[in-house]
């Protein structure tokens, strides 16, 4: 049971960085942003190629972050200055990503075997695989949690939440709503890439169509959590996106373990995702029944 367990876990805090990207963007921003399916593989890519050229781990994530950064910020304009649709925006990132990441690696794939990564202090500490893996999912986890948090409590941030709240009373009180636009979704792309690297590393390869279904991924993760774990506070509301990367990633290793042939894993997700979706519209139709059977009783 723990060599299904850890891996699994670990896997979740991974991809859990994903879901907190497109939870800034999906619930802070109100944004629907598909742009998340080209730079999660452009921040693998980058990363991939700063280690096979040589470079430091600092230099592949700094550069992995940065990219997806710059990716986010180019969907933010977008979306204010050329006032493209927001969904469409991020479809265009997204396609334009994908020659970007081949041209990154110079091919389809770029593996990593036999390179210095991440996780390789894992076996001089004794660890395994997934021991290292779910060690450094936690700490990066536990990281980025922490300054998502702080982040988001400072003047700045809180002008950013506003700004997915209610865009005209922000501008009313002097928010530049254009500006924290680009900057959600600069952030949330950063977030997303962040994952690319680390997942890219675990996997020991980039590759170009890593990305597809991503966003399924993350929206599965976010409303999981919220429908599991509640939304009672922004703290709340970032361990909850957490957790339900972690039970997203249980319930795909656990539907697998029962035969579920791979190739029909996206189907069960979007299926998954749907049932998520509308479990809020069902429980509220519900209490309302129960009511209603109250009061005639």
């Amino acid at each position: 049971m723990l060599d299904l367990l850890i891996p699994t876990i670990a896997q979740g805090l991974l991809w859990s960085l994903l879901a907190l990207g497109v939870y800034i963007t999906f619930r802070v921003l109100d944004i629907a942003d598909l742009s998340v399916e080209g730079t999660f593989p452009i921040g693998a890519a980058v990363a991939a190629t700063c280690i096979t050229s040589g470079h430091s781990l600092v230099t592949a994530f700094v550069l992995a972050v940065l990219a997806g950064c710059i990716a986010g910020a180019v969907t933010g304009l977008l979306t204010t200055k050329l006032k493209i649709p927001a969904l469409l925006s991020g479809i265009l990132t997204m396609i334009g990503l994908y020659s970007i990441n081949l041209r990154v690696m110079g091919r389809a794939n770029l593996s990593l075997l036999g390179q210095t990564t991440i996780y390789s202090w894992g076996a001089s500490a004794g660890l395994t695989e997934a021991q290292t893996t779910l060690a450094v999912g936690l700490i990066a986890t536990l990281l980025v949690v922490a300054v998502v948090y702080w982040f988001f409590g400072t003047e700045i941030g809180l002008a950013l939440r506003a700004t997915g709240y209610n865009p005209q009373m922000s501008r009313a009180q002097g928010v530049n709503t254009d500006s924290m636009v680009i900057l959600g979704l600069l952030l949330s792309n950063g977030l997303v890439a962040l994952s690319g690297a680390l997942v890219g590393q675990s996997n020991g390869f980039a590759d170009a169509g890593m990305g597809v279904g991503t966003i399924v991924i993350g929206l599965a993760s976010v409303i999981i959590g919220e429908v599991l774990f509640g939304t009672r506070s922004f703290k709340n509301c970032l361990i909850s996106v957490v957790l339900g990367s972690i039970v997203y990633r249980l319930v795909i290793a656990i539907v697998l373990e029962l035969g579920m042939p791979p190739n029909d894993l996206k189907l069960f997700t979007a299926i998954l995702v749907a049932i998520a979706l509308s479990l809020p519209l069902i429980q509220s139709k519900l209490r309302a029944a129960s009511r209603l059977t109250g009061r005639a009783s």
